[in-house]
């Protein structure tokens, strides 16, 4: 039977989303321990997470990475290579995380060997030594690759965009400069560690094949830690500046530049997160979207153009980024200041937003293929003090999103001369 192409093939709107429960316990100490349980394949995920990532570095740029990739330098009973061997040996799979509100230790293991990797994960969060020539190693591959980074026009846009847009001294402004880095020392690394680590409480979340059996082990290896209480934002916030409404930093040797256009914006407890999460994905949020059928498709200035929301615990911000041959910049700009009219001026067609919202919800769906992704969703609610309701609710939510509130969250959050620009390159 030939197919005819000519034809879409059929297909059904998702409507409704059915997740497997997330239960939470507590063990002896009281440390939260949260389980998705799906029992697909022998294999499965523990994830211990604390409050000691940008946001609680006190204003030590860097220290929360240093401090994160340094627990598997050394501890008092393993060096270095003793610790990656211990994990190859029973096949495991070790991730150290620093992020703007929280670090944490992922180990991928067989649920079989989870007794076998526990001892080692507590001896990293107890007893680290932060050895002075690991650090120094750390250091200077971190430099080499942030001077790499510092040529790449992207690189450096997205630096002075968030600097911009929240200040540089601001923990979600801050970034790694080679001249921060150089002056870190091992005792500012190790500060922030009993600070915001050592001896603090965390959650932990067990994703895969977990049981009771798995719940007891954690229990044993870590409910007997004791605490000195949660720790506390210690910094005191950057007065709020103006931002530069536009930066252009030139590169006369650049073929290409760099582009990235936003503000600052809303958690996803804001009740206009879904409205604006529909209005992103129309302008720039996916591959059909209006940005890159313009500026791609029917243009040619670009490979792509993307727009994100981006959610941090206290705060977010909308980003558009691209980049463009140098002499086709301010074109790109032009024109995406023009989608970004149209939005507001007119309404979108009924079929248009179809189509954005199926995407949306076939998206959202297909991000919950194991386990690990649906823990990955729920981390939203766990640590971000969501509604029990807010996965079951998406797709709900996204299609309840309507035309003229699109006009509306267009016209209220994407005003011209609340935009930051940022080029690096040139126009």
């Amino acid at each position: 039977m030939l197919l005819d192409r000519t034809q879409s093939p059929s297909f059904q709107a998702i409507h409704e989303v059915r997740l497997p429960a997330v239960q939470s316990t507590t063990l002896a100490n009281g440390l939260p321990v949260h389980l998705v349980s799906v029992h697909q394949q022998p294999v499965m995920r523990i994830e211990c997470i604390f409050d000691a990532g940008t946001w609680y570095e006190n204003g030590q740029a860097g220290a929360a990475f240093f401090a994160m990739k340094m627990l598997a330098e050394g501890t008092a009973g393993h060096s270095s290579a003793q610790i990656s061997e211990y994990f190859d040996r029973y096949g495991a799979f070790l991730e150290l995380n620093a992020g703007p509100d929280r670090c944490s230790v992922v180990v991928y293991c067989l649920t079989r060997h989870l007794a076998d990797v526990l001892p080692m994960v507590k001896e990293m969060l107890t007893e680290p030594v932060f050895p002075e020539k690991e650090f120094e190693d750390l250091r200077n591959i971190t430099l080499q690759n942030l001077r790499v980074n510092l040529e790449k026009n992207a690189y450096v846009a997205g630096v002075l965009f968030r600097e911009n847009l929240f200040g540089k001294a601001h923990p979600y402004g801050r970034t790694q400069r080679p001249e921060v880095v150089e002056q870190i020392t091992r005792t500012d690394i190790a500060g922030h560690f009993d600070r915001t680590i050592r001896n603090r409480p965390f959650q932990v979340l067990l994703a895969g094949h977990v049981t009771e059996a798995e719940v007891a082990l954690v229990d044993h290896y870590f409910g007997s830690m004791t605490f000195a209480g949660a720790v506390t934002d210690t910094e005191a916030l950057p007065e709020r500046t103006t931002s530069q409404p536009v930066i252009l930093a030139e590169k006369a040797e650049s073929l290409q530049s760099s582009i990235r256009m936003g503000r600052r914006l809303f958690t996803r407890d804001h009740p206009d997160f879904f409205p604006m999460l529909v209005t992103n994905e129309l302008l720039g949020g996916y591959f059909g979207s209006r940005l890159m059928k313009n500026i791609r498709e029917e243009k040619g200035f670009t490979y792509g153009i993307s727009s994100n929301l981006i959610s941090f615990r206290h705060e977010g911000y909308f980003l558009i980024g691209t980049d463009v041959k140098k002499e086709f910049t301010q074109q790109t700009l032009d024109e995406t200041r023009k989608e970004i009219r149209r939005l507001q001026t007119e309404l979108v067609p009924a079929d248009e937003l179809e189509t954005v919202k199926n995407f949306m919800a076939g998206e959202f769906v297909g991000s919950l293929n194991t386990p690990f992704e649906i823990a990955d969703r729920y981390k939203l609610i766990l640590l971000d003090g969501l509604p029990t309701d807010f996965l079951t609710n998406y797709v709900a939510n996204i299609r309840s999103v309507s035309a003229e509130t699109i006009a509306q969250m267009a016209t209220r959050y994407l005003t011209e001369t609340d935009l930051i620009e940022v080029v690096v390159g040139g126009k």
